[in-house]
């Protein structure tokens, strides 16, 4: 069962929390999660290499609040908060005048963030780069820095093959029917030469507690 979902939405109200915080009625319901989506794919365009894996909206009557995660944050607020204003008055267009709210959030550890994995081995692929070397590079780097496990699947054209084919490779365990299990995934895809290539990457971190309290311990010590 747990291959069949995806692992982040099979553990909503567990261990993971909604990309979108609103209410709405059966009229507005359609309009906002479309208004959702357009909010997220101009993020994603404008921000293509800001290392930017995930936006959090939330609505208050006629304001918008969008959380941006990022791993590079200096590029995505730029000179003195210029490309954060401009992306704001973008989204306030998009939103029909809305109030916008934007919140740069930093990603300390880029490589435990199974989407931001995914999108490093497809630019890897896109630049030719052995799809083996890109796999085990990023499995490796990521038990390096304490996962649980890891576990990295590519499927299309791999290497300019005439067919189509599914490589996977695993390390440590990532179990996907544990609900308590704080599994992260990501995906991917890779526009090559030969084709669309697909990234999949499930990662499975330490319980957010303990993690915390690791911090804690080394700050104290």
């Amino acid at each position: 069962m747990g291959q069949k979902v995806n692992p982040i939405g099979l553990r909503v109200t567990v261990n993971k929390n909604w990309r979108s915080k609103w209410f709405a009625n059966k009229r507005q319901y359609g309009d906002y999660f479309h208004e959702d989506l357009k909010i997220r794919d101009l993020i994603k365009k404008r921000l293509q290499n800001g290392a930017v894996p995930d936006v959090m909206i939330e609505r208050y009557a006629n304001r918008v609040r969008a959380t941006i995660f990022t791993a590079r944050p200096g590029i995505v607020i730029g000179h003195k908060g210029q490309d954060v204003e401009k992306l704001r008055e973008e989204l306030a267009k998009l939103s029909g005048g809305k109030d916008i709210y934007l919140e740069i959030k930093e990603i300390r550890d880029a490589d435990l963030n199974a989407q931001l994995v995914a999108e490093n081995i497809a630019v890897q692929l896109e630049r030719r780069v052995s799809f083996r070397r890109a796999m085990k590079k990023a499995i490796k780097t990521a038990m390096d820095l304490k996962a649980l496990g890891i576990k990295v699947s590519v499927s299309g054209r791999l290497g300019g093959a005439e067919l189509a084919r599914r490589e996977s490779y695993k390390e440590g365990k990532v179990p996907l029917h544990t609900l308590r299990a704080n599994i992260d995934y990501g995906f991917a895809e890779a526009h090559t030469v030969a084709g669309k290539v697909g990234v999949k990457v499930w990662i499975c971190r330490k319980p957010e507690e303990e993690a915390n309290s690791e911090v804690r311990h080394a700050r104290n010590a």
